[in-house]
């Protein structure tokens, strides 16, 4: 068996990956574009490229990541000023950006795939569940001490798959229907063959067998091309949470930053004072997944095996004052508290829907995506309705 070494963080430093949409000014579609980009981009760094803005399957997509943080408000000032550097190459070229789990509408068939031999295989060998793959997410990362903590903490992280998602959830729309999902790009998601909530392992040793297993049946030929919802990062040392929608602002992206983060120190502690997680069965948190991608914030997640259930905003102000401790020691109160800003505005699939119930079209929805991003803030539900009727007022003239 595969020795695969875990590269010990020794404290829960915390990055994110953002995947960004590259939008025609004038069209409000998808537009390729990232390859000419980040070549200007790469080339002030030589062969190792930007360290900081990267490529995805798409070009119409720019990923940007951070560096290893300490806290939540180190991610959004990261992620901030490589924001500002990629605008600085999208501007001339008539591009906007936006962060959202789905485009509202889109064409994922005319979509041109990076030049890239990994992603020209991936499509070739997985069809068109590849060709399928216009959504953007949001990939947070926690260092950990080992691989045995690690497998542990996705056990147990795997319980709080609905809490990351409906609180990201940003992607009913899809190909310019509604798709009646808070999470589309969940499902979609899930075509792939590795996608979709962790398989249960009972430690490093049966994560590494596995590996294996798939690396020498030709599933997969990396440990990166097992997509779950939330995985061991050896060569970080981390565990990243992979479920997250895309995220319209920054200020958003850093409360997911913090509640992982939150959740990987706690049960990092509950380990080291001899404690075993707790791990949800796997039919359970198949269902709340579901629950939580098709109702958002309004679902209710099954809490027990004798099918007791909650709402899950209860649920999220639950662990929240729970967790208010331990984000006190990491210096991200302001960031976990967010999620109650964001129950009580709404997630971004409330504040989409809001837009169209408003009168407004597909293409106001990606505007409020755009603004929502230059101004690091949701649109509150007054300003859509304003926006809104002043356009069907100017219409009507």
């Amino acid at each position: 068996m595969t020795h695969i070494e875990f590269v010990s963080s020794p404290r829960p430093t915390v990055g994110v990956e953002m995947e960004l949409e590259l939008i025609n000014r004038d069209t409000r579609e998808l537009v390729s574009g990232a390859h000419e980009i980040l070549g200007e981009m790469n080339a002030p760094h030589g062969e190792a490229g930007h360290p900081k803005a990267k490529k995805e399957l798409l070009q119409s997509t720019v990923e940007i990541i951070t560096g290893i943080c300490e806290t939540a408000a180190d991610v959004q000032a990261d992620l901030a000023a490589t924001m500002a550097e990629l605008r600085e190459h999208t501007e001339p070229r008539n591009l906007e950006i936006a962060c959202s789990g789905t485009h509202p509408f889109s064409d994922p068939a005319r979509q041109e795939i990076s030049p890239d031999p990994r992603y020209l295989r991936l499509v070739n060998d997985m069809q068109w569940p590849a060709k399928q793959m216009q959504i953007f997410g949001i990939h947070v990362h926690v260092g950990v001490r080992s691989g045995e903590k690690a497998i542990a903490m996705v056990n147990a992280l795997s319980a709080y798959i609905p809490h990351f998602l409906a609180l990201s959830a940003s992607s009913p729309y899809w190909m310019g229907h509604d798709t009646g999902m808070a999470s589309w790009r969940s499902k979609v998601f899930e075509g792939l063959p590795t996608a979709g909530p962790p398989w249960y392992l009972s430690g490093w040793p049966q994560f590494e067998q596995l590996m294996d297993t798939l690396i020498s049946s030709h599933t997969i030929k990396t440990i990166r091309e097992v997509w779950w919802d939330i995985r061991p990062h050896p060569s970080f040392g981390t565990v990243e949470i992979r479920v997250c929608d895309g995220i319209p602002t920054l200020r958003e992206v850093g409360v997911v930053a913090a509640l992982s983060q939150c959740l990987v120190h706690q049960f990092d502690v509950m380990i080291d004072r001899g404690y075993t997680l707790p791990t949800p069965r796997a039919w359970l948190v198949r269902e709340n997944k579901w629950r939580a991608a098709r109702h958002g914030l309004d679902a209710s997640i099954i809490v027990d095996e004798g099918g007791t259930t909650v709402p899950l905003r209860q649920a999220i102000r639950e662990l929240v004052e729970d967790l208010t401790p331990v984000a006190a020691r990491l210096g991200c109160i302001g960031e976990l508290r967010g999620a109650i800003d964001i129950m009580d505005r709404g997630s971004s699939c409330i504040r989409q829907r809001e837009v169209v119930e408003a009168g407004g079209s597909l293409v106001d929805v990606v505007d409020s995506l755009i603004a929502e991003l230059r101004a690091d803030m949701p649109a509150p539900r007054s300003a859509v309705l304003e926006k809104v009727g002043k356009q069907a007022v100017a219409a009507g003239d």
